[in-house]
């Protein structure tokens, strides 16, 4: 708004004042502001803009008078020595045979007392001229000035370069950082030799990164500078996942209600990181609020415009600001400028009236009467022009660290080398249309402009010049610390380096061991809203708090972090598994019944005694081979049925161990040939009695011989043969082979062998159900048969265990996870197995061993005649 203000209030100045001069053929200038300013005539005149006093004083508008013009306070010694330094600049280049030969540069500066409205009057006073009056209206001759140097903030810059920007009035900045100046659409002719605020704020967030500050508070000026850099700065940390805990806009009429609420929030916050980002004057009454509350605990970050300011320099501040990190302009050196400041007499031209405002600050005097007032003190010492500069020691004689004044010389010396070669331009070879040249007695500014884009000079100091197509210039910045000095001051030391890395990133140099923390740690604070997440866990934020505010919640099973601060907890792979830290993830536990455990020891104890026993059985048979309750219902029946049980029992360690292929072949295979041998053995048994119940029949007396030991042998035969087939049609067709498993427990990982088909495994299984089932109605229909044929009892009573175990492993089985399914699967092995060998041996054992004398065909045969 005041732009446009500013800019229709001229433009209808100048209607009027084009009406004018048409009718009388001469220009003639309107007004004069009253401005302070020094002056120093040339063939070419460079402007420039400074803001040598911290406030503006308006005075009183009664709306009866013409209100009286704004005056300026509070004297910077440190601006003004870079005013000074634009001066040095320009004798310097007059005095140089080799750059603008037989050409005298002038200049003519300005304050502009830190307020838009002066800095706007003074730069179209500079681009208006001073003469009082001329009649040349073809505008021939060059302009009032070629160029200009400053504004140094960048909402005066913005606002006269929207201006001037139209006339394509060349303007470079020492120390206007906004980045909204790069646009060159909006200002074609603005140049800086200070880097812009995207690269500064860059530079403060690698040092916030650098020092894990993710949590932070932002105090800012209420002007373009601040505003801009605010939301520069805001992005840049929301790029990197940290977070601003406040935002505080400094007041522009430095409201004292304003500066203490800003204050109660800086002190109340618990981050102990600020960055602020002021213009000069808007800072200072914050500060002494600080010192006022005395509010110590805090981390300054300073931006470059104010990291280097004398102001705040003074023992007061040095409790409050001591260790403060700040941003600076790359400093330099400028050879000369000491003994030329130190040469410096006022002057009584009126144009010069700067020079009479420095020497009465500097020594406490006025040319004036007695008795007047220099920045709110009365004086009553009277100049004479001839103090010794010599003799003090303020900002102004102080060149050891020129950073502002630097930019200052490169800016004067970047407009001489574009006007240098615009006069070397060769005619038919130069830039513009027709291969032209410029010329030089009626110079416009716009073709400075196209050389001002294209200088490249090195400086004394050894640091090149030049400007990208935005016209800014190469980013570099020197990282301070505000260390306490021997005098109980602030001085600021040099602690490390930033600089533009690849594509658009920073690299930040520092030398920690160099910094002075203003802790009782004498270490770097933390400022962060929440610890970091240890690696194991994750981050989940607070409702309604920023990202940086979260709790660290565990990863769950079979998830890991290896990160700090990790937003998710990564899965792993299946097979593998989360540690106990769960920030790693390491091989699952391989599962299977394994001969070591407990388990795995009792169902071998159990397989290998049911073996012995069957071994003990087939001697105590083997021994008594010839006694008629052995050789009853076919003994080689029986030596085959205890050597299938043999078997039975032994297949079970085909089961126990880590899986092979071998082993998951067999397994079932051997289980299942062995289980058809023994039932169909029994089976062929129960048929015998049925057989030789039926022959003791007068009725079926040969029966007999269609059911003799051949046959009987063969029957078995057969009945195993089909079950070998289907063995070796399933592991020919789609075989067993092992198997990890991390369906049944996730954290393990199950080594089990998969039964390839289950066709061929059920067809193995419903084969043998098939024979017992068959065996089972057998020995039912036969139960009930005499005394002497009573072994399709114990028959019954084998195959009613057999069926009962195997009806109530399919449920088990199914429901049993992991290494506990083949145990389900062993266990109904072997209680099957023992089934048969107590049901159908045990009786026949107890006769044999225990009572011997019923083991007779007399006795066998006396029980026959006595049941009928």
């Amino acid at each position: 708004m005041w732009r446009t203000l500013y800019i229709t209030l001229y433009l209808s100045f100048y209607c009027i004042s084009a009406d004018s001069v048409l009718r009388s053929g001469t220009c003639q200038l309107q007004g004069r502001f009253k401005l302070n300013g020094m002056y120093q005539d040339g063939d070419f005149i460079l402007g420039g803009l400074f803001h040598v006093h911290f406030f503006t004083v308006f005075p009183e508008l009664s709306f009866k008078t013409e209100p009286e013009p704004p005056y300026c306070e509070k004297f910077n010694m440190e601006i003004f020595q870079q005013a000074q330094t634009m001066a040095f600049a320009v004798n310097e280049i007059n005095n140089n045979p080799n750059l603008l030969p037989n050409v005298t540069l002038g200049y003519h500066l300005y304050d502009n007392c830190v307020r838009l409205g002066i800095a706007f009057r003074a730069a179209i006073s500079l681009a208006s001229g001073t003469e009082e009056s001329f009649s040349s209206l073809n505008c021939t001759g060059p302009p009032p000035v070629i160029g200009i140097v400053g504004d140094p903030s960048s909402t005066p810059s913005i606002a006269i370069s929207n201006v001037l920007g139209l006339f394509r009035v060349p303007i470079v900045s020492h120390y206007a950082t906004c980045s909204c100046l790069s646009d060159r659409k909006k200002y074609p002719s603005f140049f800086r030799t200070i880097p812009s605020d995207a690269f500064q704020v860059r530079a403060m967030v690698q040092i916030l990164r650098h020092f894990g500050w993710t949590w932070v508070g932002l105090v800012y000026s209420d002007d373009d500078y601040g505003i801009y850099a605010a939301q520069l700065f805001q992005q840049e940390m929301q790029l990197f996942g940290y977070c601003v805990a406040f935002s505080e806009k400094l007041p522009p009429d430095n409201n004292h209600r304003d500066i203490q609420r800003i204050t109660r929030v800086i002190y109340a916050s618990t981050a102990r990181v600020v960055v602020v980002f002021p213009s000069a004057s808007f800072l200072l009454p914050l500060m002494e609020e600080v010192v006022l509350q005395n509010m110590t605990g805090k981390q300054w970050i300073a931006s470059e415009a104010w990291s280097t300011s004398p102001v705040y320099h003074t023992p007061s501040f040095l409790p409050f600001l001591g260790g403060t990190l700040g941003i600076a302009i790359r400093h330099g050196e400028i050879e000369g400028l000491h003994d030329f400041l130190l040469r410096l007499r006022p002057s009584n031209d009126p144009r010069n009236n700067m020079l009479r405002i420095f020497w009465e600050n500097m020594f406490r005097c006025s040319f004036g009467n007695e008795g007047n007032v220099i920045d709110g003190e009365q004086v009553k010492k009277v100049c004479t022009g001839q103090e010794d500069l010599s003799t003090t020691n303020t900002p102004y004689t102080d060149v050891s660290g020129l950073r502002a004044a630097y930019n200052v010389y490169k800016a004067v010396y970047a407009l001489a080398h574009a006007l240098h070669d615009l006069m070397q331009c060769k005619e038919s070879r130069g830039p513009f249309s027709g291969n032209r040249c410029a010329d030089i007695i009626n110079l416009k500014p716009w073709q400075l402009v196209h050389y001002l884009q294209k200088v490249n000079f090195t400086t004394g100091f050894g640091d090149q010049v030049s400007f990208d197509k935005n016209g800014d210039a190469l980013p570099i910045y020197d990282v301070l610390n505000w260390q306490p000095s021997s005098d109980g001051s602030i001085r600021t030391y040099t602690v490390g380096v930033v600089n533009k890395g690849p594509a658009t990133e920073m690299v930040l140099t520092l030398d920690e061991d160099a910094i002075y923390w203003n802790f009782e740690t004498k270490k770097h604070p933390r400022s962060v809203c929440s610890e970091s997440c240890h690696p194991g866990t994750r981050q989940a934020r607070r409702k309604g708090l920023p990202v940086c505010c979260f709790d660290c919640l565990p990863c769950g099973e079979g998830e890991i972090s290896n990160t700090t601060d990790a937003i998710e907890c990564t899965v792993c792979p299946d097979e593998f598994w989360s540690n106990p830290d769960k920030d790693q993830c390491v091989p699952k536990a391989v599962e299977f019944l394994s001969y070591e455990e407990p388990l795995g020891i009792s169902l071998t104890t159990a397989s290998l005694l049911g073996t012995c026993i069957c071994a003990l059985v087939m001697v105590v048979f083997a021994h008594h081979r010839n006694t008629p309750i052995v050789r009853a219902n076919n003994s080689e029946l029986s030596f085959l049925l205890l050597l299938s049980l043999k078997m039975c029992f032994l297949c079970v360690l085909l089961f126990i161990g880590q899986p092979q292929l071998w082993t998951c072949q067999l397994r079932h295979a051997v289980f299942g040939i062995s289980f058809v041998l023994c039932i169909s053995s029994i089976l062929v048994k129960t048929m015998v009695v049925i057989a030789v119940f039926k022959s003791s029949r007068p009725e079926g007396k040969g029966a007999m011989k269609w059911f003799g030991a051949a046959q009987q042998r063969c029957t078995v035969l057969v009945l195993t043969a089909l079950q070998v087939v289907i063995c070796a049609v399933w592991l020919s067709t789609a075989s067993p082979t092992p198997h990890k498993n991390n369906q049944y427990i996730r954290s393990k990982m199950v080594y089990e062998c998969a039964i390839g088909s289950v066709a061929g495994f059920s067809m193995l299984l419903g084969y043998i159900g098939l024979l017992a089932a068959v065996s089972f109605m057998l020995a039912f229909l036969a139960r009930n048969l005499p005394d002497n044929f009573n072994e399709a009892k114990f028959i019954t009573f084998s195959m009613l265990i057999f069926c009962a175990v195997w009806i109530a492993f399919v449920p088990a089985y199914v429901s049993s996870p992991g290494k506990y399914a083949v145990a389900v699967e062993i266990f109904a092995i072997l209680a099957s197995s023992f089934g048969l060998l107590v049901s159908i041996f045990a009786p026949k054992c107890y006769i044999i061993l225990l009572h011997p004398e019923r083991n007779t065909k007399n006795a066998i045969m006396g029980r026959e005649t006595q049941n009928k």
